[in-house]
């Protein structure tokens, strides 16, 4: 009797310069000096969004709504008492499977007026099956600060589906989680006093000396003055010209129009859990040489049964016998000079040497133990 019982050992890697076998996912990005709109770059500081929040309950589902649970049976019960119907909540729980808890969120654009709509975004938070076709019942959303902003109601739409029957099942996208297109109104704006500020400031989204400085240069060519100076790496403050004292809105545009001619820094980021390497047009490598090769090692056991001879001694026993097998493989590695140039030799250089993705990483990492990689190396 055999028995496939495998142990295999991990894979070593053969290095001469530089070693391994890896997966190769790359993106090319663009050349490092481009124009971009200062609106793609930055943004004004105090000129954002703001984050909603509330608690709310979907009705009209078909049996795949809350089956226990206080946070839903409670609160609809309260709800259900402000309406003049009196109920008791523990008289719900096990007969309603149509009602499903949900957290209601928004995001409040900047200098919204009320009665503006915005779309809102509920996640059930029981164990309901699926928030199709229900509908959101109608609930507050407060900001940080603990005031109502908006009021949210309105059909859930969910773009899939759950249905089954019979033992099984089928679901299509995420069901417990939903939209509610337009479906707060807006009830209280975020006061912002443009034009009371004699002062801007422009936050850029990558931080970059040399982009700042930039950005700062440009503002004070197109206002025809020097009102503009970078104050950090991510910071440029904008001193509001007398002509547009009571036109700031018209300055912020006229400022988020300008091209710029940006500055991106030499960086390789590399994602060690999906193999997804993106680097930088403007990344170059000193010579080095690349090998490429490795050495598999695999040890398996098979069991084999060993019984006793006719005619064997009394007490002779039937054992099982573990029979151990070693299988060495080493690949020939192939070496490769690539001299000094940009990434686009490098890769040209691992994909003729056969290379395949996630031990990029390791390659990356090694070129830039050695002092070869001009770039900064972020892995996430």
């Amino acid at each position: 009797m055999r028995s496939g019982n495998t142990i295999r050992s991990a894979k070593g890697r053969g290095v001469l310069f530089l070693c391994c076998a890896f997966s190769l996912a790359c993106c090319l990005l663009s050349s490092s000096a481009y124009a971009e709109r200062i609106k793609d770059i930055a943004q004004f500081s105090g000129v954002r969004e703001n984050e909603l929040i509330g608690y709310g309950i979907v009705v009209g589902l078909n049996g795949t709504g809350d089956k226990d649970g206080t946070y839903i049976f409670q609160p609809f019960a309260n709800m259900l008492t402000r309406m003049g119907v009196t109920v008791n909540s523990a008289d719900l729980k096990g007969k309603t499977k149509n009602i499903a808890a949900v957290i209601v969120t928004a995001k409040l654009p900047t200098m919204v007026k009320p009665g503006s709509k915005v779309d809102v975004q509920v996640s059930s938070i029981g164990d309901a099956k699926s928030l199709q076709g229900g509908t959101l019942l109608m609930a507050p959303l407060k900001g940080p600060d603990e005031n109502v902003y908006a009021v949210a109601q309105g059909p859930v739409s969910i773009g899939g589906f759950t249905a089954g029957g019979g033992g099984t099942s089928a679901t299509k996208n995420h069901p417990n989680v939903g939209i509610v297109p337009n479906g707060a109104i807006v009830e209280r704006e975020v006061p912002v006093h443009l034009n009371r500020k004699n002062r801007l400031d422009l936050l850029l989204a990558s931080q970059d000396i040399t982009t700042a400085k930039k950005v700062a240069d440009k503002v004070n060519e197109g206002l025809g003055g020097n009102f503009a100076r970078a104050e950090g790496p991510s910071v440029i403050a904008v001193l509001i010209p007398d002509s547009y004292n009571d036109r700031v809105v018209e300055l912020m545009s006229k400022i988020e129009l300008m091209n710029v001619e940006i500055d991106t820094p030499a960086r390789v980021v590399v994602n060690e859990r999906t193999g997804t390497v993106v680097i930088g047009e403007n990344v170059t490598i000193s010579p080095i040489a690349l090998a490429h090769g490795g050495l598999s090692i695999e040890i398996s056991t098979d069991f084999e049964v060993s019984q006793p001879p006719p005619f064997a001694p009394g007490g002779a026993q039937t054992v099982v016998v573990p029979q151990k097998d070693v299988k060495v493989e080493e690949k020939k590695a192939s070496l490769m000079e690539v001299k000094g140039a940009t990434i686009g030799a490098l890769v040209k250089a691992l994909n003729a040497l056969g290379v395949t993705p996630r031990d990029l990483v390791a390659i990356l990492q090694a070129i830039k133990a050695a002092g070869s990689l001009k770039a900064e190396l972020v892995i996430m």
